[in-house]
């Protein structure tokens, strides 16, 4: 994965979060969120269902919140898997490369080195 977080990586983080009870404060902290983001964040969460506000405290997870989080690992998960095939793919091409380079390389050279036997053959 990409070293900053996506839209849905962070929401992932505030549910595994709001998933053990947690405050504003908690959720901010421990998602490493500013208090805008925080609260742009908590409102779409709200608004889409995936937690809720208990007692004016806590933030908790909804089931709606616990299909979201599962779903997203099993996305992850996928996402890692195709991104270590992409790199073994690149990886491939790249060996490729070199021994098409290679290749010509030592056909350059061989053909040099014909050249040079033939200048000697003429020479003598």
């Amino acid at each position: 994965m990409s070293k900053y977080r996506d839209r849905l990586q962070i929401i992932a983080d505030i549910l595994g979060i709001a998933s053990r009870r947690a405050r504003k404060t908690q959720i901010m902290y421990q998602a490493n969120l500013s208090y805008r983001l925080l609260c742009r964040y908590l409102k779409e969460v709200s608004d889409a269902g995936l937690v809720s506000f208990e007692k004016e405290e806590f933030y908790i997870l909804t089931a709606r919140g616990k299909e979201y989080v599962t779903r997203h690992q099993a996305y992850s998960k996928r996402c890692k898997s195709l991104e270590e095939h992409l790199s073994h793919v690149d990886h491939d091409k790249t060996v490729l490369e070199k021994m098409c380079s290679t290749i010509s390389k030592a056909k350059n050279n061989w053909n040099h080195s014909d050249r040079n036997r033939e200048l000697e053959k003429s020479e003598m």
